[in-house]
């Protein structure tokens, strides 16, 4: 019986050390192929190429047990190009993203391409996950994480997710503190408090340089930024249909 294949992709580039600790553990679970973006994509969003060149090289940074390719252009660019072009004559089992270093929670998901890796291949019909850790360092502790990844993906593969639908997996940093379990969240209700500083480059022109904090408005406890804040993996189902059908009926008493 062949083994499951399983598509890794990232945002933070093939070499991130995120990447190479999701492709040591999804060995375990299958065939694994690597395509992932060969510079840093963090804040790219769903973006995808269109005026620019777009290359695809063959890497045995994984070592010569899993297929790799390092892509030019974004994380959604990687997950079209691995299903139409590098697997067109093969379907993934499932499409993992990651590990992310930092926290893809609440609005934050929208501006990852974490997650818009992921929710590429939901577009695409398969099942999809996003792997994020509360961690911007370059080499963060995952040692936590492992075993957890593992199971979501066990369970991802073994029971189904509804298609169209990707989820946003976040685990806390490593702390003194074990996790305390998972749990199944909403999005919470946060945004960035975002300002732009003024900066003089050295030819004494203006560039802008975006900083800010982000602001947590929630104060429900089913949400994933309760989760995080209270040391629980926290995981949202995501999907790509963005239609607020809430306001769909007070727009239907408009004049037009």
């Amino acid at each position: 019986m062949p083994q499951p294949l399983i598509l890794v992709s990232n945002d933070d580039g093939i070499t991130s050390y995120g990447i190479k600790t999701l492709v040591e553990i999804m060995t375990q679970l299958g065939e694994v192929v690597v395509v992932a973006p060969d510079s840093p994509q963090s804040g790219q969003g769903h973006a995808i190429t269109v005026d620019h060149l777009l290359r695809l090289k063959k890497t045995d940074v994984f070592g010569d047990q899993v297929a790799a390719y390092e892509c030019s252009g974004t994380p959604s660019d990687c997950v079209k190009l691995a299903k139409h072009h590098v697997l067109r004559d093969r379907t993934p089992d499932l499409v993992v993203s990651g590990i992310n270093h930092g926290s893809n929670s609440s609005i934050s998901v929208l501006y990852s391409g974490t997650m818009s890796a992921a929710i590429e291949g939901a577009i695409e019909g398969l099942p999809a996950i996003g792997f994020s850790l509360g961690d911007f360092a370059r080499k963060p502790d995952f040692s936590h994480v492992r075993d957890y990844i593992l199971q979501i993906a066990q369970n991802v593969m073994s029971k189904g997710i509804p298609k169209g639908t990707a989820l946003n997996v976040n685990f806390p940093a490593k702390s003194e503190n074990p996790l305390k379990g998972v749990k199944i969240c909403r999005q919470g209700d946060g945004f960035w408090k975002e300002h732009f500083d003024v900066r003089k480059d050295p030819h004494g022109r203006n560039y802008f340089w975006l900083d800010g904090g982000f602001v947590n408005r929630d104060s429900g406890e089913d949400s994933d930024l309760w989760a995080l804040e209270n040391n629980y993996v926290s995981i949202v189902p995501c999907q790509y249909d963005l239609t607020a059908y809430g306001a769909m009926k007070q727009l239907q008493n408009w004049n037009l």
